[in-house]
């Protein structure tokens, strides 16, 4: 008989990974466990506060239905959780892990044999100008050749400073740079901050405006001298049809996807089914899940063979993280077959 039963965990940061808005110290998880014949299969609904679109009040109680009517299998349910996207991850992935292998064989292939790699950026958390040389240092001597710089949280003169370091040193062939402003810029300063970005040859943006401003957004995506790609601003968008018209509207170059906050890897799906139509292209990044999530979405985006860097190097984050077989070395995730996870249920 399935049986499906939920508990919460608290991920503890290794160091704050901060903003001026606030810092994040924990953050709280969600394990949806499958039980049946002597198995088990495991899937993590992970969310933001403040960001994710089913941070709600009545979020653990529609876990819970979930786990009670787990019997109507995943179809059925998963369009009953359209409003929850990170219980539709958590639902689908625990059924793959259910039907798998070994629980955390998500999606087969090379990756998950221990055969395979996935090029990933170095995320440099937003922060004080000592703090992110310090990062910038770090993710270099790692072997990063791709560099996602949270911007935003200083004046701009010093992000602008920083990045011209960076280029001083190492030319546009030998690092890639992305920036992410989170919706930091307001959008009647945006184009020109884009300009005075753009002298140091960004391989794209994210969410320079905030969500919401289509028409804002649609403006600076046709103007920008470096290519938009579009994140926050695809939170809260459930339906296919809404989602035509989004991409309709402001023609990215590019978009971010989070399979917890856009319906797990069906939804995911769906939105690369909208990127065909308008040849926009995308990435995939996770969402500071634990190495259970992540090992799901590492998974999932190599069977889609992007030659982009990834946005998945988010596991060495936590004092408290799952130990797992993922390990990041020169600047790329790999599954080791020869580590064990040490989950117990």
């Amino acid at each position: 008989m399935l049986t499906a039963s939920y508990r919460k965990y608290i991920l503890n940061f290794k160091r704050p990974a901060g903003t001026s808005r606030g810092v994040l110290r924990t953050k709280e998880t969600w394990f949806i466990v499958l039980e049946e014949n002597d198995k088990f299969g495991i899937g993590e609904c992970g969310i933001l506060r403040g960001l994710s679109a089913d941070d709600r009040p009545d979020y653990e109680d529609k876990l819970a239905w979930a786990c009670e009517n787990v019997h109507w299998g995943l179809a059925n349910l998963y369009p009953k959780l359209m409003e929850f996207p990170s219980i539709q991850m958590g639902l689908e992935t625990a059924f793959r892990s259910l039907e798998g292998k070994h629980p955390f064989s998500i999606f087969e292939s090379d990756f998950s044999r221990g055969n395979g790699s996935i090029p990933i950026n170095g995320l440099i958390w937003m922060g004080d100008a000592a703090y992110m040389k310090q990062q910038i240092a770090e993710k270099l001597e790692e072997g990063f050749n791709c560099l996602k710089l949270k911007i935003g949280a200083i004046d701009f003169a010093s992000e602008l400073d920083l990045l011209a370091r960076i280029r001083d040193e190492f030319s546009e062939r030998e690092i890639e740079l992305r920036v992410d402003a989170n919706g930091a810029f307001e959008p009647q300063e945006a184009l020109e901050k884009l300009k005075r970005l753009s002298q140091f040859q960004i391989h794209s943006i994210e969410q320079p405006i905030k969500p919401g401003q289509w028409h804002e957004m649609a403006g600076l995506c046709e103007q920008s001298p470096i290519p938009i790609a579009l994140d926050e601003e695809l939170i809260g968008v459930f339906n296919s049809e809404e989602k035509t018209k989004l991409m309709a509207t402001i023609k990215p170059q590019f978009i971010i996807l989070k399979p917890s906050f856009i319906g797990g890897f069906q939804g995911t799906d769906d939105w690369i089914s909208q990127t065909a139509l308008l040849d926009v292209a995308w990435w995939v990044t996770s969402a500071l899940e634990s190495n259970v999530g992540l090992n799901a979405i590492s998974q999932y985006t190599f069977t889609k063979n992007s030659k982009l860097p990834q946005g998945l190097g988010t596991g060495s984050l936590y004092t408290n993280n799952i130990p797992s077989p993922l390990k990041v070395h020169n600047g790329r995730i790999t599954y080791d077959t020869n580590l064990a996870w040490e989950f117990k249920i």
